[in-house]
C-alpha cells in the first residue's frame, strides 16, 4: 500500500501524570474524557452547572474526589484557563466551544472541542487498554464510528496476554538495568541487543510466564555469558491458564492477526530500546 503523505496527525502517547486538565462541561461526552483521563495522573478539573452532570460523570466525582475537582457553574471566561495545561470542552455550544478554542490557542494550550474537528489541536480515538497495552485508533476526526468497528476487529486478534507479557518485559528490562546500570554508551548498545534477542526469540506465551526467578535465571544464563537461552532451557514451563488463552485465541481467524503480531513485536522491541 502506497503511503499517503499529508492529511495526517502525529499520533503520540502524551505523558499528563500531575498535568491539570480543564474540562467544560459535564454531559455524557465530558464522562468519556473523563475516562480516558483517569488513566493518566492527570488532575482533572470540571465545570459545569450541576443540572447538565450525566450521572456517569457523577459517579466519576464520587469514585474519584481526590483526583476530580468540581466547580459547580458556566464557563465564566479566560480566567478558567490560568494553570491549565489541556483544555476540552464538552459543550452543546458550539459557538462558546470555538471562543474557548479561541482564547485556550492564544494561551497556547493544548485544545479538543467535541464535534469540532477544525477547531482541535488533537483527536481523541478509539483505544484498546491492556495494562500498559494502548493501541489508539483515529480517523483523523472523519469517522469515529468506524474506528470503534476497526477497534472490535483489533481486540478480536488479540491473545489476551499482551498487557501480561508487556508487563513482564518491563520487569526484565528493570531487573537488567539494575545489573548493568548505566546509560547510552556501549553497555546501552549491548542491552538493547539483548532485550531484542530475547522478545524476537521467546514466544509471547513464554513471555508472559516470566516470574522473578526465571528473570534471575534469564540474567545469570543468558546476559551474564552474552546468549540468549531458549524458554526450555531455563525449564520454563507455561502457566495453565496461560496456555488457555493462548488456545482460545488460536480460534480467531481474521485478516489482522498478522498486522497485530507485527504490533506486539514492533511494541516489544520497541520497550527494549527505551532507556
Amino acid at each position: 500500500m502506497a503511503q499517503t503523505v499529508g492529511a495526517g496527525s502525529l499520533l503520540i502517547a502524551w505523558q499528563l501524570k500531575d498535568k491539570r486538565v480543564l474540562i467544560v462541561g459535564g454531559g455524557e461526552v465530558a464522562s468519556q474524557r473523563i475516562d480516558s483521563l483517569l488513566t493518566t495522573d492527570a488532575k482533572i478539573i470540571v465545570v459545569s452547572p450541576s443540572d447538565g452532570l450525566n450521572p456517569r460523570t457523577k459517579r466519576f466525582m464520587d469514585e474519584y474526589p481526590d483526583r476530580i475537582t468540581y466547580h459547580d457553574r458556566p464557563f465564566s471566561g479566560p480566567e478558567e484557563l490560568e494553570g491549565m495545561d489541556m483544555v476540552l470542552t464538552a459543550l452543546d455550544d458550539v459557538e462558546l466551544s470555538r471562543n474557548i478554542c479561541n482564547v485556550s490557542r492564544n494561551a497556547r494550550i493544548a485544545i479538543n472541542a467535541a464535534d469540532i474537528p477544525d477547531s482541535c489541536d488533537f483527536y481523541f480515538g478509539s483505544q484498546i487498554r491492556d495494562g500498559p497495552l494502548q493501541i489508539m485508533i483515529s480517523t483523523n476526526g472523519n469517522g469515529p464510528r468506524m474506528a470503534n468497528l476497526v477497534k472490535k476487529k483489533l481486540q478480536g486478534a488479540l491473545s489476551g496476554l499482551e498487557g501480561t507479557t508487556i508487563t513482564k518485559v518491563g520487569k526484565l528490562r528493570e531487573q537488567l538495568k539494575v545489573r548493568a546500570s548505566g546509560v547510552g554508551g556501549d553497555l546501552g548498545k549491548r542491552r538493547m541487543k539483548w532485550m531484542t534477542g530475547v522478545c524476537n526469540a521467546w514466544e509471547m506465551e513464554d513471555l508472559a510466564s516470566l516470574d522473578d526467578a526465571l528473570i534471575q535465571k534469564l540474567l545469570d544464563e543468558g546476559w551474564e555469558n552474552d546468549r540468549v537461552p531458549t524458554f526450555s532451557e531455563l525449564g520454563g514451563r507455561p502457566k495453565a491458564n496461560l496456555k488457555s488463552a493462548a488456545a482460545a485465541s488460536s480460534f480467531t481467524i481474521s485478516p489482522a492477526i498478522g498486522f497485530v503480531a507485527g504490533v506486539m513485536c514492533t511494541l516489544l522491541v520497541v520497550l527494549a530500546r527505551r532507556k
